[in-house]
């Protein structure tokens, strides 16, 4: 029977990785909206409406009624893919996810086709992938990345047999997919200089290959363009600016952003790090940890450093969190010497040069010019790193090849429990909301409620308001509801309350992908420097306040 298994899968390696794909995120298509899910609902809604005006509406997402093109950080292809998903399979979690399920299908396939011209294991390099929990995690929103991601890997895949096969319709294709890849998410821009520089590598001269990156150049001249004259603003450079003004206002140093960052790519790329075995010597992992864990001391002893993450200030969690963010920054390291090491036994071929410019740039992107640190800005060099993982396996690993499964199965199992413990957290918000509802249903009252992400969303599904702090105002007798695990908070005044009570949810104990007591910040290092944390989180809890008068402007 395992025979047969093993040869159909030789047989049919697409179908293969199709299928995995389907099984690792089918469980959690109903998975309730959160964090930013609703930007891009509105979006594609509005889309739906006026495809000619995509961010021509209002929304309160920072406690104050703003234009969508102010809020919003990210151009529109998403919201016209979701809103012909809308259509297709109707706007419910479950229409919506299986949109997300698609691209994850997409991007994984274009792994394994990209890997096929790098490597001899490509399935080896898709689970890699597949089998990680920033993948996973991100897959299972409605939210860009992952959309991005699949023009990305495909636009690189019509690149290299473009360039291999001197084909200049695939390097014209490929420019189109970058295109989209810009307009889907800016961070698509990346892919510019990274494929004029394999053009240069591989070609060591000018042709008509550089046509194919004028496409993408010309598509963000007009989408400067077309956002100046509809808003008033280009939008692209509105984007950059607001990422460089908001990463100075948290005053990380850079040492302790790159550790961070190291630790969400080792985090979020499992399968490295629980591989590590099986391709280095022990004494190369054990000095990598050692090395790591020395900085991580230094850096945990700012004092400005632990009075922005209190999980590793308190003499209860701070050893399991500084333990956590040692091994996934340690293997945050492993990837980045995959890249260098490759480079260094290839140093005159360009696929090497590829992949560590590929994993270097999204690196720096990430851990140094990005807002934030998240497992969103790290998800792009997933694709990448399996391929050197793969490389690495072939070319000077350990040939250990039980250990290589145990670490692939290990991460995926690792990744499943994380994508389920997100599950949950969402589950959690949305029944913090009903809760709301379920109390408070047979009075006349008006609800209105502060902070945002997917609270919001299902608050507004059941009627709630939300609280404008310029210009909203209240009466005696409305009531107000505030999450404690959320965004643009503030209690009313204590002369103002008549009647003050909560709610609480609890969240699955064990493991959490968003909370600052446990020091995971998967969507924001702002919250913690894990992409996901061991440890008991807290309850959802939702206070609720009766007004006895009104809240002044």
């Amino acid at each position: 029977m395992l025979n047969q298994i093993r040869r159909w899968i030789e047989a049919h390696p697409r179908w293969t990785v199709t299928l995995l794909v389907g099984a690792m995120l089918g469980p959690f298509l109903a998975k309730p909206f959160n964090i930013d899910d609703p930007l891009f609902i509105w979006l594609a809604q509005q889309v739906q409406k006026h495809p000619g005006d995509p961010f021509g509406f209002s929304v309160n997402w920072y406690g104050v009624v703003s234009p969508m093109w102010k809020v919003t950080e990210n151009p529109p292809v998403a919201g016209y893919y979701l809103a012909l998903a809308g259509n297709i399979f109707g706007w419910n979690e479950i229409g919506l996810h299986l949109a997300g399920l698609l691209a994850a299908v997409m991007v994984i396939l274009g792994t394994y086709r990209l890997a096929r011209k790098f490597c001899g294991h490509p399935l080896l390099a898709s689970c890699a992938v597949l089998f990680t929990p920033i993948f996973l995690v991100s897959a299972n929103t409605v939210m860009c990345d992952v959309l991005m991601l699949a023009f990305w890997i495909w636009a690189l895949v019509f690149w290299v047999e473009g360039l291999e096969q001197n084909c200049f319709a695939k390097t014209i294709f490929a420019g189109l997919l970058v295109a989209l890849a810009m307009l889907t998410k800016y961070f698509g821009v990346a892919l510019l200089p990274l494929l004029a520089v394999h053009g240069a590598l591989e070609k060591r001269k000018l042709g008509k290959w550089i046509v194919g990156l004028l496409i993408p150049l010309a598509a963000l001249g007009v989408y400067q363009w077309f956002t100046l004259a509809l808003y008033g603003h280009p939008l692209f450079s509105a984007a950059a600016g607001y990422a460089t003004s908001v990463q100075s206002e948290l005053g990380f140093s850079k040492l302790s952003g790159g550790l961070i960052a190291l630790a969400f790519i080792g985090g979020g790329m499992a399968t490295v790090p629980l591989a590590a075995p099986s391709l280095w010597r022990l004494r190369t992992v054990a000095g990598v940890v050692v090395a790591t864990a020395l900085v991580g001391c230094v850096i945990c002893s700012n004092g400005l450093f632990l009075e922005k993450y209190p999980a590793l200030g308190t003499t209860t969690a701070r050893a399991e969190v500084f333990a956590q963010f040692v091994f996934w920054a340690a293997g945050g390291v492993l990837v980045l010497l995959l890249a260098v090491e490759d480079v260094l036994k290839n140093i005159r071929d360009s696929r090497p040069w590829l992949l560590a410019l590929w994993v270097a740039g999204t690196f720096f992107f990430a851990a140094f010019a990005n807002w934030t640190i998240n497992g969103r800005s790290i998800l792009p060099l997933l694709p990448a790193a399996g391929i050197l993982l793969a490389r690495r396996w072939e070319s000077g690993g350990l040939k250990q090849p039980k250990v290589l499964q145990f670490g692939l199965a290990a991460s995926a199992l690792l990744a499943l429990f994380v994508t389920q413990a997100d599950f949950q957290l969402a589950i959690a918000v949305r029944r913090s909301a009903e809760a709301v509802f379920a109390k408070y249903n047979s009075t006349q009252a008006t609800i209105w409620f502060e902070g945002h992400w997917g609270f919001q969303y299902y608050m507004e599904k059941q009627g709630a308001k939300a609280v404008d702090f310029k210009h909203g105002r209240q009466l005696p007798g409305d009531i107000l509801v505030i999450p404690q695990h959320n965004t643009d908070v503030s209690p009313p005044a204590p002369e103002i309350i008549l009647r003050q009570d909560q709610l609480s949810v609890p969240v699955p104990p064990g493991l959490t992908t968003w909370h600052r007591d446990v020091g995971a910040g998967f969507y924001s290092s702002v919250v913690g420097p894990l992409p996901f944390g061991f440890g008991n989180a807290p309850p959802e809890i939702v206070y609720l306040f009766e007004l006895k008068a009104a809240v002044p402007k």
